[in-house]
């Protein structure tokens, strides 16, 4: 028979997961980067997930896989064994496009090689892992794991879908933000060398190319970039003047 679940119990559950859904969201309001999300959602993933007591987020990188972040000691080394041997949960949900699911790792598992060594070196016993699509491109995963064998079940699935859903939108949102201040960055560093390009020819009545070729070669001479060469010329410039 079902267990029911009391309706104080359930509603302190759905209070928790909205709160923890608000902090990860003020994390992007707040124009934090790719080092602050991540671990926000390895963190938050005890919170809202059934079952689940540890968390990592692992990151295709060209052809190797990265743990960009995790909950604890415990998630880092259940992603080290899926790297050495090269099967898992993490590494069958980036490359599908299911979640990857393994409630009991000690009786039945599709990764027999990671599971012998995660049941001899951790506490874990389930784990369940989730792509991440960003942008159109699957980038990597969401893994979860328990403690408890069987504590892993489809309403784990259904959280851990919903989470994987939300770090998706909040990594692209981040993304989105880190392209527009890089943008902003080139946008004011091309204002500088303008500025300091109309100094050199207005100081020296010399023509726009060879302003330009003044700064490029002081720039390599200096080991400097050329947008620094060019903010020093503008700073001076107004020392003079003031």
């Amino acid at each position: 028979m079902r267990e029911t679940v009391p309706e104080t119990t359930r509603s302190q559950a759905v209070g928790r997961s909205a709160a923890t859904f608000a902090t990860l969201a003020d994390l992007l309001y707040t124009g934090q980067d790719f080092g602050h999300v991540h671990q926000a959602i390895c963190d938050a993933a005890p919170l809202l997930v059934e079952g689940c007591d540890h968390a990592s987020l692992m990151l295709r990188e060209g052809s190797r896989y990265v743990t960009a972040a995790a909950s604890d000691d415990v998630a880092f080394r259940v992603d080290e064994f899926e790297r050495s041997e090269n099967e898992g949960p993490c590494v069958d949900a980036i490359v599908s496009d299911t979640p990857q699911f393994e409630t009991d790792l000690a009786t039945t598992s599709q990764w027999p090689r990671l599971s012998a060594r995660v049941l001899a070196h951790t506490p874990v016993r389930g784990a369940a892992g989730f792509r991440l699509v960003i942008l159109g491109r699957k980038v990597g995963a969401l893994n979860l794991f328990s403690d408890t064998a069987g504590a892993l079940n489809t309403t784990s699935v259904d959280q851990g879908i919903m989470l994987a859903s939300f770090a998706a939108v909040a990594l692209a949102a981040v993304h989105e933000h880190a392209e527009a201040e890089t943008l902003r960055a080139g946008l004011a560093s091309n204002r500088e060398i303008g500025k300091a390009v109309g100094l050199l020819m207005a100081f020296h009545n010399i023509p726009e190319t060879q302003a330009m070729e003044i700064l490029r070669t002081t720039s390599q001479d200096m080991n400097l970039k050329l947008a620094t060469v060019a903010q020093e010329i503008v700073t001076h410039h107004h020392r003079k003047v003031t």
